[in-house]
């Protein structure tokens, strides 16, 4: 038998005087506890229980676009069926709308300044730890199947698995899916049809975006596919009692203002806890968590303390070495209605290929964000620009030249103010810029001085640290097609801005 735990130690010490009439106290105990219901959204445990761990990360998904998100359009049952067996939480955040530097937050506990991990295709720095570390030293096997994305291998001592198979064996696991799916590079589309689905008021709305959308959603349901597979096989193992299950959709899609932004569309994510006999099904969370709380949360659902670890990094709002992030295990057992009161947004265009230098901050509370462009006058283009990847772009700068609306939006991705700020309450799609207003010039001097507060902590200087990061040495491939995509493309955007800039 197990050790007891501390509340079954309090109960058999009180039926001691007992024992006569009910033999062995602690065996008692425990059929008496089994017995009693959950309550509340966490459910009691023995302290000594340490779940399995499946983490499924998806690769470029817009929390919008998943049917227990609100999409009327994508087919994604297994992962609905996840969040009815859970709990969903509503404000979810990553601090990087990028793939690396996303991957590497939610690993670590760190925001990527002070990890070293803020470009795309970048590193953390040496003797940076991650959760392959902490949970290996809480009797954990800890494995990764699918997508890297992260360095040097020291500071990610993940056991490499491949395919969708839960691991075997007695001792407990923690195994990261890294989906490559939605990421663009879509299938031909299957089972939606272009002209019905819904485009959001972001996107220029024209039969190439709506192609683009439907290839888009064949993958989402292609990912869902594979979720379903996983729950499948968790079952026939005899483990889906025993594991707690997370899925999160990493960072928003590759259209034009999700990725490689610091809105909503962007750094939002969809995150589900499904958890047997822990969590109430059906549950749903407003509490803000970012990335970077992940890691502490299940370093202390496995029996330790993440306020003891080592992340081998200096620096933490504590002044040691610890997260960046809190565990908010609260949450889940329903103590806790709460957790963050500001989650935070970095973002550079150094090292992705092309379009650098391009720093975007951000912090964001329940109802308010605040955007801060340093380099607001140069213009924000990348690879998906210049190269057309979605095959829609092009597309939208032929439409600008008739289509107000579509001119509008073109230049919203491509020319933006120093200073925004959206009531994301009203304006969940961030298109109406508050900056300007006199009305919120309170809130906004007060997201201002949070903003700089966390950029002094984390060592982030702004321009500074942005040309700190190295260039891509795939830039100057980039460089010659740049200069031919602005050539290509100079009628377009001087008729856009000159226009617009008259209005």
């Amino acid at each position: 038998m197990t050790r007891p735990s501390a509340l079954e130690e309090g109960v058999v010490k009180e039926m001691k005087p007992l024992k006569r009439f009910f033999g062995k106290p602690l065996f008692v105990v425990r059929c008496l506890l089994a017995s009693i219901p959950c309550s509340g959204v966490l459910c009691a445990s023995s302290e000594t229980t340490k779940p399995n761990i499946l983490l499924i990360l998806a690769d470029d998904l817009s929390w919008f676009d998943l049917g227990c998100y609100g999409s009327k359009d994508v087919r994604t049952p297994n992962i609905d069926k996840l969040a009815r067996e859970g709990i969903i939480f509503t404000d979810a955040y990553t601090a990087t709308a990028m793939c690396s530097p996303t991957r590497q937050q939610l690993y670590t506990g760190l925001f990527p300044v002070r990890s070293g991990a803020m470009a795309n295709h970048s590193s953390v720095k040496p003797g940076t730890k991650s959760i392959a570390h902490h949970l290996s030293e809480l009797g954990y096997q800890v494995f990764l199947s699918g997508k890297e994305h992260f360095g040097p291998s020291e500071s990610f001592p993940f056991i490499k698995r491949e395919g969708l198979k839960i691991p075997s064996g007695p001792a407990p696991f923690c195994l990261v899916l890294a989906s490559r799916k939605p990421h663009d590079g879509w299938p031909k589309a299957k089972g939606y049809a272009p002209g019905k689905l819904t485009v959001p008021p972001y996107l220029v709305d024209n039969e190439e975006t709506r192609r683009a959308l439907a290839r888009y959603f064949t993958e989402i349901t292609q990912l869902d596919d594979d979720v379903g597979t996983l729950m499948t096989d968790l079952k026939a193992e005899k483990k889906e009692k025993d594991t707690l299950v997370i899925f999160t959709s990493e960072q928003g899609s590759a259209f034009y203002g999700g990725k490689w932004t610091c809105y909503d569309r962007g750094l939002k994510t969809a995150f589900i806890v499904k958890w047997p006999g822990r969590i109430k099904p059906a549950s749903k969370s407003d509490a803000l968590i970012q990335y970077v709380d992940v890691v502490p949360t299940l370093v202390e659902i496995a029996g330790g303390n993440p306020r003891q670890v080592d992340t081998g990094r200096k620096g933490a709002p504590g002044g040691n070495n610890g997260f960046d992030g809190n565990s908010f295990l609260k949450v889940l057992r329903g103590e806790s209605k709460e957790h963050n009161s500001y989650v935070y947004g970095v973002h550079t265009m150094q090292g992705a290929w092309i379009g650098g230098p391009y720093p975007i901050r951000s912090v964001r509370d329940k109802k308010y964000k605040f955007i801060w462009n340093p380099m607001h006058e140069r213009a924000f283009v990348n690879f998906n620009n210049v190269g057309n990847r979605l095959k829609c772009w092009q597309s939208w700068l032929r439409d600008a030249q008739t289509n107000p609306r579509a001119a509008a939006i073109v230049r919203r991705w491509v020319k933006r103010p120093e200073i925004e700020f959206y009531d994301t309450e009203k304006d969940p799609f961030e298109l109406n810029d508050l900056a300007k207003n006199p009305d919120y010039a309170e809130p906004i001097k007060r997201m201002k001085r949070q903003l700089e507060s966390w950029m002094i902590q984390q060592g982030d200087r702004g321009i500074e640290t942005e040309l700190s990061n190295p260039k891509s040495s795939k830039e100057g491939l980039w460089e010659p097609r740049l200069e031919k995509y602005y050539k290509a493309n100079k009628d377009s955007y001087d008729f856009i801005f000159g226009r617009l800039n008259k209005k």
